[in-house]
């Protein structure tokens, strides 16, 4: 039995504001280690070396990443996630240089677009697994809906990419929440990081808003809470997807963002979490195996984008056990085209779409719910996956 070696390039954002996103795919990197050392592809074994390069959250940074990858570590497949900037500039840079790229943690209709892209268009070397901004628009709907009454919902929105796709009349939100008997009330776009939400704050009590939904910074949806407080309103629910996915001790290094909003009955979507019913395919952990073991490891609380880091390097090793040749980039690029396996964040079928090279990741609710050991995230809603069970309910003001 010969050997041959292989290497998984990793661009992560080790450094910089993205950072915290970086740790969870740096911890699984390193727990898997021992069992990604070789691969078994069709009774010939390669040795796998692990090339790991910091994006330093920049978008320059990270493809002078890639191409160090490429050149100098010679790697048959990189991996990366997190940066509305940094995972664009991951990708394009693999399919300029011809190296299969697998990525993960935002929609698919923003991987597209920001790559200036139709969601049509077929990429020869990039994948990617996630949900799409319509799955979120309906785990929200969903999240409304449990708040007694009818509301008009105000969409606090920024004026990048984030607010660009949220307004979309085919991708956004109201196609799906308009279908629903919802009405949006779009809030006026703010430049981030914000500074002031008069304006925002003047708008939601001219139409009567009680009901907020964002895409902001932890940072900035505080700002706006205060500031909405003061003048006297008090959202019954802020549903906010992005950095609120996150516990909010994480994305920000305010000390006190988590007391701004520890009133405002933040909800947000839950795409992982230690009750999903899945198992990881490399060595049969479940996610609450995964999420203690982080937080045994690490003294850290798991953060969603742990077990979509997991699912990464259980697609990298499926990748190079079953591709025809593992050495050859565009034949692991074709096994990515066509893979469906099992993961610890749940099924991904790259041959269902809804792009051509995406895969989807099944969402629920969530709801930030106060503990003794700080903010827990509460399941508070599983039409979008009924196998992940609630543990909680959602609690409006």
């Amino acid at each position: 039995m010969s050997s041959t070696r292989l290497c998984i390039g990793v661009v992560a954002p080790l450094t910089g504001r993205l950072a915290p996103l970086g740790r969870p795919l740096a911890y699984v990197l390193r727990a898997l280690a021992p069992r990604l050392r070789q691969v078994d592809n069709g009774g010939r074994r390669h040795e796998v070396a692990i090339a790991v390069r910091d994006s330093r959250s920049e978008p320059e940074a990270a493809r002078q990443a890639v191409r160090e990858l490429v050149t100098a570590d010679r790697a048959n497949l990189v991996l990366t996630l997190a940066g509305t900037r940094v995972l664009p500039a991951v990708a394009d840079t693999c399919e300029q240089l011809e190296v299969p790229c697998l990525s993960t943690t935002f929609p698919w209709q923003a991987y597209v677009r920001a790559r200036g892209a139709d969601p049509a268009h077929r990429f020869r070397w990039t994948y990617h697994f996630a949900w799409g901004l319509d799955d979120i628009a309906a785990v929200f709907a969903s999240l409304w809906e449990r708040v007694e009454g009818r509301h008009a919902v105000g969409c606090l929105w920024n004026d990048d990419l984030q607010g660009t796709l949220l307004r979309d009349d085919r991708y956004g939100f109201a196609p799906v929440t308009s279908a629903r008997g919802h009405t949006l009330v779009d809030l006026g776009p703010y430049r981030e990081p914000a500074d002031d939400f008069a304006a925002q704050v003047g708008r939601m009590r001219e139409h009567g808003v009680d009901v907020i939904t964002s895409a902001s910074t932890a940072t900035d949806l505080a700002l706006f809470h205060r500031q909405a407080r003061r003048a006297g309103l008090r959202p019954r629910l802020i549903t906010c997807s992005r950095w609120l996915t996150y516990p909010h001790t994480h994305t920000t290094p305010a000390p006190d963002v988590h007391a701004e909003l520890g009133d405002a009955r933040v909800a947000t979507l839950v795409y992982w979490s230690p009750g999903h019913p899945y198992r990881s395919s490399l060595d049969g952990s479940t996610c609450a195996d995964l999420a203690h073991a982080y937080r045994q490891d690490t003294g850290e609380c798991w953060l969603q984008p742990l077990g979509l880091a997991h699912a990464l390097v259980e697609t990298a090793h499926h990748a190079l056990a079953t591709a025809d040749d593992p050495t050859d980039r565009a034949s692991v690029a074709g096994t990515l085209a066509g893979a469906r396996l099992d993961t610890i964040a749940g099924p991904l079928d790259w041959t269902s779409g809804p792009t051509p090279n995406t895969a989807l990741v099944r969402l629920v609710g969530g709801q930030w719910h106060p503990g003794p050991q700080g903010p827990r995230l509460a399941v508070v809603a599983n039409e979008g996956n009924p196998d992940v069970p609630l543990t909680g309910d959602l609690t409006p003001v």
